[in-house]
C-alpha cells in the first residue's frame, strides 16, 4: 500500500535495527530529520514535538529543519500518515494470510485476532505516537485526526471486510454488511486487548490476552454464524 503523501521518503516506523549511517548531503539530512520527527512525536507528543525539539533529536541545526521542512507541522502530519498506512499494509496481509482459506472457522478467526495484534510490537513507535494523538486530540488540526482514521484505521478495516466478504461468499459466515462485521470483529476481538493494554503500553500474559481473544471470536461467530451451525 503506498504512503498516501510524498513530503516525506520512507523510513523505518517499527522497531526493527538501527537506522543506517547518514549519506552524505541534503538527502540524508532530511531522512534524519524525518526520523528525528517520528521519534520525538513518539516519546513527547503533538504539542512537544516542536522544530527545536527535531533538531536537537537530528543533531543539526533548527534552520537546517526548516530548509526541508518550512511547515513543521505538515511535517508531523505526513510523519503520522506514513506511519499509518505501513500500519494498515501490516493488517491488509494478515486479513489476506488468514482468511483467504478457512480450515476450521473458530481456530482461524481466533488466529487472525493474535496475528492483529503483532503490529503493537512490530511498530511500538507508531503506536506510541497513537497514545499520545488519542490524549491531544484537540491539539491536532482540524482535518488530522480525519485523515488519520483514513489512511490507518479506516482503511485496515476495508481490507478486513473484503475478506470477511469473501468468507460469507463461501457459506462460513452470515454477513449482510461486510463493514459492519469487520468493524465489529475487531471492536471483539483485537480491541479488547489494545486497550487492556494501552496500545501495547503495558502488554499483558498470553493467557489473558488468549482468553480475550477467544471470547471476543466466540462472541462473533454467536453474531455471524451461518444459521446452520
Amino acid at each position: 500500500m503506498a504512503t498516501p503523501q510524498a513530503t516525506i521518503e520512507r523510513v523505518p516506523v517499527g522497531a526493527g535495527p538501527a537506522a543506517p549511517a547518514r549519506p552524505a548531503g541534503p538527502d540524508g539530512e532530511r531522512r534524519d530529520i524525518v526520523r528525528a520527527a517520528r521519534t520525538v512525536l513518539a516519546r513527547e507528543g503533538w504539542r512537544h514535538c516542536t522544530a527545536e525539539a527535531t533538531a536537537a533529536e537530528a543533531g543539526v541545526e533548527p534552520a537546517a529543519v526548516g530548509r526541508h521542512f518550512p511547515d513543521h507541522e505538515q511535517l508531523l502530519l505526513d510523519v503520522l500518515l506514513d506511519s499509518s498506512a505501513s500500519v494498515a499494509a501490516s493488517l491488509a496481509a494478515v486479513a489476506e494470510s488468514y482468511l483467504g482459506e478457512i480450515h476450521d472457522l473458530r481456530e482461524d478467526l481466533i488466529a487472525l485476532g493474535r496475528a492483529w495484534l503483532a503490529p503493537l510490537e512490530a511498530f511500538r513507535e507508531h503506536f506510541a505516537i497513537v497514545r499520545h494523538i488519542s490524549a491531544e486530540v484537540t491539539h491536532l488540526p482540524a482535518d488530522a485526526v480525519d485523515k488519520w482514521q483514513a489512511t490507518g484505521p479506516r482503511q485496515a478495516r476495508r481490507e478486513l471486510a473484503h475478506r470477511l466478504r469473501q468468507v460469507a461468499g463461501r457459506g462460513l459466515l452470515d454477513i449482510a454488511d461486510a463493514d459492519q462485521a469487520a468493524e465489529r470483529f475487531i471492536l471483539l476481538v483485537p480491541s479488547s486487548v489494545v486497550q487492556r493494554s494501552f496500545h501495547g503500553a503495558l502488554p499483558l500474559g498470553r493467557v489473558e490476552e488468549d482468553a480475550l481473544i477467544a471470547d471476543g471470536v466466540d462472541d462473533f461467530i454467536r453474531l455471524y454464524g451461518p444459521a446452520s451451525r
